[in-house]
């Protein structure tokens, strides 16, 4: 799916298969994830098969691998031996969990990446065990953390020369989806409490008197007070215990109290009747649906997220369109994959620059500033991946701060790296001064609703008459036009209207997604379309718009669950607390902690019979058909009951002897200490000047040669305001007239 984006984008893109062809091969998502792509079959395992590879990575741009560790040195294909054919290759690796330790040898599981990486325990259940997604979230977000850096590797080397070795693994993965949710300050971290539905009054599904659900998105103190007054329940802020305070409401025990109220209050009028309020009211709200609904609704289509081509055996594929709009060079979907022969492919020479440049600090992206202007994590977090690049990031604020600061853990883990500068955009003299800012950087980026910008009067228009080459990204709930284009979009919002949230309840009630889907994928998608535009700036010399919004990334993560043609196999089922898909694929409980299973060919279910002493169960079900087991089976039982009389430890070491995969599914405190963690350098420790100490995710990836990483923790609001100013050229008595008529704010 990597190599999709970057085929989108005009990449000449050819797909090595081996002659038994792509493990995925029969999975809907096959077909979108390879468009646009040739397919060349290669044995890489014959001198000949691996002789042709080796030719086209001699002058090819870049190369991915999914590899796991050992596999590129062994066939001579690692980023070292390569560079020496073809040293300005940026050289991918995408190893599915780490690059180092103990389970970095496992083949790839998405159930044993979530159980070892603590987000099957982090999410909201209410049995308090790790649950598995119905969708494979951390597989699209590889994908997308992994464009982004291969754009950013290539910014580099437009301007450099050089190639570059990049690694985003699985540990990176999970530092892309759980920038927030794996921050601790101190010993102190976030624990879900119990229950599928949200754990606060405001940001919670609710279930309407016909049985059917919505989601209430007030995440602000505004939003979730005008819902209270559109319901008539104003009074709960009178309660005792809450005594006018408005954020006793969202803390224990008043929380369970106001939930409990609104559990009352939705359940007296039908779903259609409550969104009807929630809009007349301007409240953040969206129903349950169902995501083939969503992809063939008015929202897709206005973003142009769903095109149609031709198979030659399926007939018409229903897939998703391009997820970033660039307006300069835009993507498009223009073919699936079809196959090529290795003697007709024509020759390619790389394009370098004429005249190489160097960058002073670490990163791929050095040199390259950013005003960010986001707020919340969509908007924000994007910022946050160019500055683990190497950009120089500038949160650009409102005196009164991003609404999000009050999230805590959640803002320092999707803010860090930047400088940050308060200024009052309102203002006359603050418009003048921010415009200026602007003719002296590459990038802007907001997450304001259609139509601030141009009040504003920073719109791309404007930005473009102050400096042609800048970068304007732009990042909405629902794109420029639809239904909903005019409303706030919060990450759960989208989760309930794509059928993200139906689809994990399967035919339970629906489920709150703790990995902020949209919102990280869209962060991602943000950073992916901005390192885009850069690239093509060093070939053009001109800027452009970028837009990209939180409903084009709720399609493409779902992409393998929504492309369709006639007769596709069904998706697995969703579940109450769901374990897995399967007997043999699912999460165990041993006597001490939690283990994931994944038997992915036949030839491993025997096996697991005999690690837990039972090779009879073999006789009983076919290999070939454990796989078709359901998770709550007599199978399934059996299995469950003899782990359960084992240690974790014990069990991981009887089933991995015999070949099974399998790794533990470790809860949030056990994943801040555990081995293999360390040994991938997945947290950094650090003190913040308003938390103190704080541990969370180290980097989204890492680049051998440009290096990269964070220079700062998240700012206090207005940190940096003077420093900035003073790096962007403005004089002493400017900014003491700025900060003077408080049009500018220093911490």
């Amino acid at each position: 799916m990597a190599a999709m984006l970057i085929a989108d984008f005009g990449a000449e893109v050819i797909k090595v298969e081996g002659p038994g062809g792509d493990r995925m091969a029969a999975h809907p998502g096959y077909l979108c994830w390879n468009r646009n792509k040739q397919r060349l079959v290669l044995d890489l395992e014959r001198f000949e098969g691996l002789h042709a590879a080796r030719q086209l990575l001699a002058t090819a741009d870049v190369a991915l691998f999914d590899s796991r560790p050992g596999e590129l040195e062994r066939l001579g294909l690692d980023a070292t031996t390569v560079h020496r054919a073809n040293p300005s290759l940026v050289h991918v690796w995408l190893p599915p969990y780490g690059t180092v330790g103990r389970w970095s040898q496992l083949p790839p599981d998405e159930l044993l990446l979530s159980g070892l990486s603590g987000v099957a325990s982090q999410q909201l259940s209410y049995e308090d065990r790790p649950v598995s997604l119905e969708t494979p979230q951390l597989g699209y977000a590889q994908a997308l953390d992994a464009a982004g850096a291969i754009g950013s590797a290539l910014v580099n080397r437009a301007r450099t020369g050089r190639g570059e070795a990049v690694v985003v693994s699985g540990m990176h993965t999970i530092a892309s989806v759980e920038s927030g949710g794996q921050t601790k300050f101190g010993d102190v971290m976030q624990v879900p409490r119990s229950g599928s539905r949200g754990n606060t009054p405001n940001y919670r599904l609710y279930r309407c008197a016909d049985g059917l659900w919505l989601f209430l998105g007030t995440l602000t103190v505004p939003f979730f007070l005008r819902a209270l007054e559109a319901m008539d329940l104003m009074e709960l802020i009178t309660v005792e215990g809450v005594d006018g305070e408005f954020t006793n409401l969202l803390r224990p025990p008043m929380d369970a109290v106001a939930i409990e109220w609104l559990d009352r209050r939705f359940a007296d009028k039908p779903r259609e009747e409550w969104l009807k309020i929630l809009l007349e009211a301007g409240v953040p709200r969206g129903p349950v649906g169902h995501r083939e609904a969503w992809f063939q609704g008015e929202t897709v289509a206005a973003n142009q997220m769903r095109v149609e081509l031709e198979h030659p055996a399926f007939g018409r594929v229903e897939l998703p369109g391009v997820p970033a709009k660039l307006s300069a060079t835009p993507g498009s979907v223009r073919h699936l994959m079809h196959d090529a022969k290795l003697a007709e492919l024509p020759t390619h020479r790389p394009l370098l620059p004429g005249y190489p440049q160097d960058f002073a600090g670490a990163g791929p992206l050095a040199g390259i500033r950013v005003l960010d202007l986001g707020a919340f994590i969509a908007g924000t977090f994007a910022p946050t991946i160019l500055a683990c690049y190497g950009a120089d990031v500038i949160k650009v604020e409102a005196l009164d701060g991003d609404p999000f600061r009050m999230a805590g853990m959640q803002f320092v883990g999707h803010n860090r790296g930047k400088q940050g500068l308060a200024i009052d955009l309102k203002d006359p003299a603050g418009k003048e001064a921010f415009l200026d800012l602007v003719r002296v950087s590459d990038v802007v980026l907001d997450n304001y609703r259609i139509g601030v910008r141009e009040r504003l009067g920073i719109d791309y228009a404007t930005l473009r008459e102050v400096n042609p080459g800048i970068i304007s990204c732009s990042i909405t709930g629902y794109g420029p036009e639809g239904p909903y284009a005019q409303d706030p979009g919060f990450d759960p919002i989208l989760q309930a209207r794509s059928g993200m949230m139906a689809g994990q309840g399967g035919d339970d009630e629906p489920v709150f997604y703790q990995v902020a889907v949209n919102d990280s994928a869209t962060a991602m998608m943000g950073a992916f379309g901005i390192v885009a535009a850069l690239h093509a700036r060093e070939r053009t010399g001109q800027g452009q718009e970028v837009l990209t919004c939180l409903a084009n990334q709720s399609v493409i993560c779902q992409s393998g669950e929504l492309t369709w043609y006639e007769g596709r196999p069904a998706n697995p089922p969703g579940g109450r607390d769901r374990l897995g898909t399967s007997a043999v694929n699912r999460f165990y409980q041993c006597s001490d902690g939690w283990i994931g299973v994944a038997c992915s060919r036949p030839e491993q279910f025997p096996q697991l019979c005999i690690a837990l002493g039972h090779p009879e169960w073999a006789g009983r079900v076919i290999a070939e058909k454990a796989a078709a087991e359901p998770v709550n089976s007599a199978l399934a039982e059996q299995i469950g009951a003899e782990l359960a009389k084992l240690t974790r430890d014990e069990a991981l070491d009887r089933l991995l002897a015999r070949g099974v995969p399998a790794a533990p599914a470790l809860t949030l405190p056990e994943r801040f200490a555990d081995p293999f963690a360390e040994e991938n350098r997945s947290f950094d420790e650090y003190v913040h000047p308003q938390f103190g100490p704080v541990t969370g995710p180290r980097a989204f990836a890492d680049f051998r040669h440009a290096g990269g990483g964070f220079a700062r923790p998240s700012p206090v609001l207005g940190e940096h305001s003077l420093q900035v100013l003073r790096d962007c050229g403005f004089s002493e008595e400017r900014i003491a007239r700025l900060v003077a008529k408080k049009v500018v704010l220093q911490a």
